[in-house]
This record gives C-alpha cells, structure tokens and sequence, in this order.
C-alpha cells in the first residue's frame, strides 16, 4: 500500500511517498480503508520535532516507533478481527488514532472499543463527506472537552482566541449551541468565517485588544496557546473561567468513545460543520505540511487519500 513515511526528524521535506506493507486486522482489530485523513498540529510538532519530549517517545535521533504520521481519518472498514462484534465491511467510520498515528496511508487497523491513547472509531455521520468527517475528531473532541468545562449558561458570555483554527471553529459551534453569547478573535481575514460559524462578536487581534475593553466574560477560551495568561484573565468577570487548549483539555468526564458518539450525533444533527480550509492530494503532503507549519490555516487542512468521487 501507499503511505507517507519519514525516517528522520526535520522540514516537511523529510516526508516521503513509498510502499509499505499493508496490515491485517488482530483479535478485535478492524482494518480501515483511509479515504481522507488531515495534517493536525501533533503530526507537524511530531516531525520537528518539538517538545523534545516527542524525541523520547519516537527516538531521539530519529523517527524509530512512529514511521507514519497521521492522526485522524474517514474511511470504509474492509475486513474485521476475531471477536468485533460492533463493525462490519462496508461500515463508514472516522477515527482519532491516538499516539500510534498511522493515518497518513491507503489502510489501518484499529481497535474496535479504543481509548484516545490507542485509537477510536465511530460511525461516520451521514451528512458528511469523508473529507469533513476525517477533520471532526481531534479539533472537535479537545474543543467539547473544554466548552464541557466551561459549564457554559445560555447567556453567558464566552471569548474565543483563535477562533478560526481546527479548535477554536468547533468551540464557536459548541458555544454557540448552548446558547451563551460568543465573542471570536482571530485575523482580519477569517473575521466573516468565524461570524459564518455564529459568533455574536469577532475581532481582529491585531487591531483590537480586547483585554482593554469594558467588556468581560464568563469564560476565555484561548484555542492556540498564544494568548498571554495574564491578558486572558483580566477581561473575565469574577469568578470567571480561564481555560488554555494544550493545558486543560486532557481529563475528561466523558470517555474516547463517549465523545467521539456525542461528535458524530452533533454533526449528523447539524450542529458540528467542520471548517475545511484546503484539500491536497496524498502525494502534496510536503506542501500541506509547509502550510499547516505557517500557522494561518483556517479550520482543517485535509489530505485526500483517495480522491473524491473516486
């Protein structure tokens, strides 16, 4: 089978198209036709990469546990393990892979009942191309992981920095949906985007500081790490909530598979509309990379393994 494999750390460059050997589904196992899957954050910050904590996980002079990126997917189950019960062939599916990756390929196995570590799969919802459904699980379970927290109020107000990116276009959503008044800050070009998505208020951070405004909010959202600390909570009320993406979306109420279900009833019920910002072909993946690395990339970058209408 095809599939992208880097065998050293480094640019975008270090990312080749080759052959490799296609899997076989184990005991409770489902083996996956990838029909689309994405370039998130963790595949980029992985290649680098960067922490170096990633070096002790993968190899510290070179890629040795992880040869294939990829960390979300749609695709079609072709063949399944011993004992899976709750998939058969022909089942559309989206899956988050966890740490093992793996989805930057024609095929991949994963565990039928999973965990964010190991994998997850789920039912793909109706309404949705494979190219959206492959950009729902990593943006969309760290932003219901943190609107979770918020314990959002319908009519509270909630600010959004970095609403235009994977988490921060899902979180609007959320927000959105539990009724609470949704201010986004973002870049001036993706001001109608994140107003399309339902955001009552947007401003461009390059021109507007918010943190000085009269303005305050029950809750600020930052979705890129980017926002300074002190900045953020100076414009919450007393006793507001201040809640980083990369900080405080990793425990969870609810398990892998709980939220993964719970995305997929959202977008099938229209709530959850993944932002795609660009579709490249399998064998572009460098210059996706290239993009994503840029950091301007509004929503999701997707990777077309097989291509539409194929």
């Amino acid at each position: 089978m095809r599939a992208i494999v880097y065998e050293r750390y480094g640019p975008p460059e270090v990312l080749e198209l080759k052959q490799v050997d296609k899997p076989a589904p184990k005991m409770g196992e489902v083996l996956i036709k990838i029909h689309a899957t994405t370039v998130h954050i963790g595949d980029v910050r992985m290649r680098i990469p960067d922490p170096f904590l990633a070096r002790l996980v993968n190899g510290l002079l070179r890629p040795r546990k992880i040869p294939i990126l990829g960390m979300e997917l749609a695709g079609e189950v072709k063949e399944v393990g011993e004992g899976v019960e709750r998939f058969k062939p022909g089942d559309r599916v989206f899956a988050f892979t966890g740490f093992g990756f793996g989805a930057y390929a024609e095929y991949i196995c994963l565990p039928e009942h999973g965990t964010t570590k190991n994998g997850l799969v789920e039912y793909m919802p109706e309404n949705l191309s494979y190219a959206q459904a492959a950009a729902l699980p990593g943006g969309g379970m760290t932003a219901l992981t943190l609107i979770e927290k918020a314990q959002l109020q319908p009519g509270q107000k909630i600010l959004i920095y970095g609403a235009s990116g994977s988490i921060g276009s899902f979180a609007v959503q959320l927000a959105k949906h539990r009724g609470a008044e949704v201010t986004g800050v973002c870049s001036g070009a993706s001001l109608e985007l994140v107003r399309s998505l339902g955001a009552d208020h947007v401003l461009d951070y390059a021109r507007e500081d918010f943190a000085t405004d009269r303005r305050r909010y029950d809750v600020v959202l930052d979705a890129v790490h980017k926002l300074d600390r002190g900045q953020g909570k100076r414009a919450l009320k007393e006793g507001g909530i201040y809640l980083d993406a990369h900080k405080d979306s990793d425990s969870d109420a609810k398990t892998g598979e709980e939220a993964m279900r719970q995305l997929g009833e959202l977008a099938e019920a229209g709530v959850l509309t993944p932002v795609i910002d660009r579709t490249y072909a399998l064998e572009d993946i460098v210059e996706a990379h290239r993009y994503v690395e840029a950091g301007h990339k509004k929503g999701n970058v997707v990777i077309a393994v097989i291509p539409a209408g194929s």
